[in-house]
C-alpha cells in the first residue's frame, strides 16, 4: 500500500516534514506544497533526512507554481522532482492513499 503524503508546511518553523519522513515507506512518495517547498532547498534543515529518504528510492516532489512563486528555482536539491498541478492529480492516482500533513 503506498501513500503520497502532502507538506505543506516550512521545515524552518515546523517539524511537519520532519515528522512525515519518519514513518514514509518505501513505495511511498512527498509532494511539497506551499510552504512546503522550502523543504526541497539544498540549505533545508531536513536536507539530511531528504537525501537519506531519496537514497531508499522515495522520490520527493515540488509544486512548480509554488517553487516559482518562492524564487526557489535555482535552491532546489538536484534530486527533486519538479510537478505542476496535472502532476499532482497523476500522483493521487498512482498511490493508493494521499495523506495530508499539516
Amino acid at each position: 500500500m503506498s501513500t503520497l503524503h502532502t507538506v505543506n508546511k516550512s521545515p524552518f518553523t515546523h517539524t511537519t516534514l520532519l515528522s512525515c519522513l519518519q514513518i514514509c515507506g518505501e513505495d511511498d512518495g512527498i509532494l511539497l506544497l506551499e510552504d512546503g517547498v522550502f523543504g526541497a532547498i539544498k540549505s533545508s534543515p531536513c536536507s539530511e533526512q531528504l537525501s537519506i529518504i531519496m537514497q531508499k528510492g522515495i522520490k520527493i516532489y515540488a509544486l512548480m507554481g509554488d517553487v516559482k512563486a518562492r524564487g526557489l528555482q535555482e535552491k532546489l536539491h538536484p534530486d527533486i522532482h519538479i510537478t505542476d498541478y496535472n502532476g499532482f492529480v497523476q500522483l493521487s492516482i498512482e498511490h493508493r492513499c494521499v495523506q495530508s500533513w499539516y
